[in-house]
């Protein structure tokens, strides 16, 4: 594109000097012209000016039409320019919001088909841990209680967090979820999650799958233990 324009500049330029070219030609040919009809000057002398000025003519018109191709040409670059940039756009991978690469999928070389995966990202504004309880306390929870979650890695330093969602159907316990009663075979998913503007200013110590014990508490009148109270 920068060799196009420069292009365009020169022919423009060219076509400037042209201009000036033909003008002066114009002017001579006028006084000759005026002298002729006076006698003061010869006919060879008129028909030179005539020469010169069809002359200046034809190489203005020249200019014009290189400056012409000048600009279709840089036009044809800019379109090709344009047309790199979206190829360039379309191949180059783009997370769709902030995160943290856990897995490269796909190495250097490999096709893949439409919707291939290349990498597994953390969503490190979505960051929540499921819990399961009976019927019981299942049914007293609703979506946006309050909850906290204390992690096996941080045992005093409880993250608060509200519920996002209460499965609508019971599930045999999952063997990766303790409780109390083995009696209690059928269990409602609760997920709690962490609210975003505390995750964003603590991105650097988000972990995946870190187990812990979550809480939640469902009758708003009830005060969280000491253990459980969150700093601010």
């Amino acid at each position: 594109m920068r060799q196009a324009q420069h292009s365009v500049d020169e022919a423009q330029s060219n076509l400037t000097q042209q201009q000036t070219t033909k003008t002066l030609a114009q002017q001579e040919m006028d006084r000759t012209a005026a002298l002729l009809k006076n006698g003061w000057t010869t006919q060879e002398v008129a028909d030179q000016r005539k020469q010169a000025l069809d002359g200046a003519a034809a190489g203005l018109n020249a200019a014009q039409a290189r400056v012409s191709v000048a600009q279709h040409a840089l036009e044809a670059a800019q379109h090709d320019a344009g047309f790199y940039k979206v190829q360039i756009a379309d191949n180059t991978l783009t997370a769709p919001k902030a995160g943290r690469i856990q897995y490269r999928l796909t190495n250097i070389g490999e096709v893949l088909p439409v919707g291939g995966k290349v990498f597994t990202m953390l969503d490190l504004s979505y960051v929540y841990m499921d819990i399961y309880l009976p019927t019981q306390e299942a049914g007293k929870v609703k979506v946006g209680a309050e909850a906290r979650i204390l992690l096996d890695a941080y045992p005093d330093h409880p993250i608060p967090a509200k519920v996002s969602f209460v499965a609508s159907q019971a599930q045999f316990t999952p063997k990766t979820v303790e409780t109390k009663t083995e009696r209690d075979k059928l269990m409602f998913r609760i997920r709690m999650r962490i609210d975003q503007q505390r995750l964003l200013a603590h991105a650097d110590a988000i972990r995946s799958g870190l187990p812990g014990v979550g809480y939640v508490r469902w009758n708003p009148a009830v005060t969280w233990p000491k253990n459980l109270e969150a700093a601010p």
